[in-house]
């Protein structure tokens, strides 16, 4: 979302201010040249009073008259400025109100744009978080497609985003469809949404309407006609296990063919056809065929003389034979009508008709468009595009002759295979072309769409080996020791202390110690002691000691070998979507291989888009299939 458009605030001119200056100095002008007058008079009148020019009876009216002129001249200059300062004011206010709206307005729409834009990038995180869709394409050098498997759904969503391209990028296709189903339904609404006017028909009905097999040669006709006896034939073998007819029967039924559309001139029909091989099959007499029919006498009796009355056996057999299957022709370019060309092309068999009838005219349709692809002019790769619906139930040689002429007119074919039979087998992918597998619900069918689709080379884990060891050690000891001691002492001491003194109180006198005893003294001291001492010291020491050590070794050694797997298992086909498509083709020099969805839906969304998806690396064989985002 773009951000909302910047607005400048209103602010009060500075020409608005100084033109309102302007304004008021011009009306205040004469007030001002008054005011400079009284304010001068008054001067000179103050001037002339000091001065002693003027006494103060003269001084005093000169100054009440300045006095005036400058009360009476300031007054109206105060009051304008006044004004001017209140219309200042309000033009500021006025301002200052309308940028506030505008404030408002502003913050207002950045506040809605802040909103979108969040909105805008939340959006955009979606959008770039959903899968983005882009074309699968194949190289140009890629002129056919087969499509094996599907379901009714399935192939019509296929054909629908197959041919949708094409139309509107102004190419042609062709659609035949043989199997009865009306795949092409949806296609045919979006052309009429288009405004395109497709040509439809809804066969056997509308054989009168066809004209395809018309305008063509003699020689190229028996052909064509008998490649559809052939094939008639050939589908009926198959339905009964039997081989398929040879070229050289094929050579005598074209030569029979051709001699009898000689003899009929070239105003033939198949209804004339058919009456003249009813003629060479001895069906019904000649008088019968002469009286009434749609030949004239001249040329029964003609056919009657081609190879005698007396026809042989196997010529009459082979015209029978062929009578029967051609005559579910007969209706051929009967009631042909003007219409206008389209680019779009669509033949349908109808459920509703005999199989015998249907199997007829599909395999007379295809071998029909061949013919005509062959006489076309070479066209630019894929203009003009075929797509041949139910082929499986087709032999193999009209199939080959069918890619043959369209890889010769530059035309774009796609065959659709119901089902892998092994005819289909033999040529699935023959060529320079890509191969397209839808769900395959046959055990047998997914099988064989997974060997096509390839293998690659994977390492798987083939053996592994784990060695595990473990060595422990323990040691253990254990020490005792006991001590026991005993320690005895005894001493002993004594002593004896005696002491004696005597004392005199006069002079000497040789008898005097025993005259006087009670002057004497005398002490004696004993002192004995003795000292045991006895001592028991015991200790214990007792010890235990373990230690352990454990070692351990691991070793694992794995071995990886190179395998070849699937890239996709036939299981996964038997439960594919209805719209999904697995395509294979050469790119690059390898082989590429990509799951697509075919559900023409997807062109609505918004992540759709066509222009090829930018290259991720080469998705060659052995690397992962890319995968379509859902």
């Amino acid at each position: 979302p773009e951000p909302p458009r910047l607005v400048m605030l209103d602010e009060v001119s500075e020409e608005w201010l100084a033109a309102q200056r302007r304004e008021l100095a011009r009306l205040a002008r004469p007030a001002r040249l008054c005011l400079a007058a009284g304010l001068v008079v008054g001067a000179g009148g103050a001037a002339g009073w000091l001065g002693g020019v003027l006494s103060e009876a003269a001084a005093l009216p000169v100054a009440v008259t300045a006095a005036c002129a400058v009360a009476a001249s300031g007054w109206p200059i105060w009051r304008g400025r006044r004004e001017l300062v209140g219309q200042v004011r309000a033009e500021r206010q006025r301002v200052a109100r309308m940028r506030a709206v505008q404030a408002s307005q502003l913050a207002a729409a950045q506040r809605a744009h802040a909103m979108s834009h969040r909105a805008w990038r939340q959006a955009s995180a979606a959008l770039l978080g959903r899968p983005q869709w882009h074309p699968v394409t194949v190289p140009a050098a890629v002129q056919r497609v087969d499509v094996a498997g599907g379901t009714q759904a399935g192939w019509s969503a296929l054909l629908t985003m197959i041919a949708a391209p094409r139309l509107a990028a102004g190419g042609a296709v062709t659609v035949l469809d043989l199997t009865e189903g009306s795949v092409a339904g949806d296609l045919l609404s979006l052309a009429a949404r288009w405004g395109l006017h497709p040509a439809v028909w809804v066969l056997p009905a509308d054989l009168p309407r066809l004209e395809l097999g018309t305008g063509l040669s003699r020689g190229v006709l028996a052909d064509v006609l008998a490649l559809t006896v052939s094939a008639a034939e050939s589908q009926g073998r198959h339905a009964v296990g039997s081989g398929m007819p040879g070229h050289a029967e094929h050579a005598r039924d074209a030569a029979l063919l051709s001699r009898v559309l000689e003899l009929l001139g070239d105003d033939t029909t198949m209804t004339r056809l058919t009456a003249g091989l009813a003629v060479l099959a001895q069906v019904g007499g000649a008088r019968e065929k002469l009286d009434a029919g749609p030949l004239r006498p001249d040329q029964v009796r003609g056919l009657v003389g081609m190879f005698g009355r007396g026809t042989d056996r196997l010529v009459a057999e082979r015209a029978f034979t062929m009578e029967a299957v051609l005559r579910t022709l007969d209706p051929v370019a009967t009631a042909l009508a003007v219409r206008p060309a389209s680019r779009l092309k669509v033949a349908w068999l109808d459920r509703r008709a005999p199989a015998v009838s249907n199997a007829i005219v599909g395999s007379y349709l295809v071998v029909a468009l061949t013919a005509r692809l062959r006489q076309a002019p070479v066209s630019a790769p894929w203009q003009q595009t075929v797509c041949l619906l139910g082929a499986e139930r087709l032999p193999g040689d009209v199939l080959d002759r069918l890619c043959d002429a369209t890889q010769s007119a530059g035309a774009g074919l796609v065959l659709g295979y119901r089902s892998i039979p092994a005819q289909v087998r033999e040529r699935l992918g023959r060529g320079d072309a890509a191969v397209a597998f839808m769900r395959l619900g046959n055990a047998d069918d997914a099988r064989v769409a997974a060997e096509q689709i390839g293998t690659e080379h994977r390492f798987v884990l083939s053996q592994l080996t784990d060695t595990v060891g473990a060595a422990v050690t323990d040691t253990f000891g254990d020490s005792y020791t006991s001590t026991v001691g005993t320690a005895d002492s005894v001493t002993a001491s004594g002593s004896l202390t005696v002491g004696r003194s005597r004392a005199r109180r006069g002079s000497f006198a040789p008898f005097a110690d025993f005259a006087a005893p009670a002057d004497a003294s005398s002490s004696a001291t004993t002192c004995d002691s003795r000292a045991i001492t006895e001592g028991i010291s015991a200790s214990t020491s007792w010890g235990l000691s373990t230690s352990r050590a454990v070692g351990t070794t691991d070793s694992l050694a794995a071995a990886a070998q190179r395998s070849r797997e699937f890239l996709v298992e036939q299981h996964e086909l038997q439960h594919l979507p209805h719209s999904a498509v697995v395509l294979c083709h050469t790119h690059q020099g390898g082989r590429r291989v990509v799951l697509a969805d075919a559900n023409p839906a997807i062109m609505t969304l918004r992540t759709a888009t066509l222009q090829p998806a930018p290259p991720a690396g080469p998705d060659r064989c052995g690397s992962p299939p890319a995968v379509g985002s859902r």
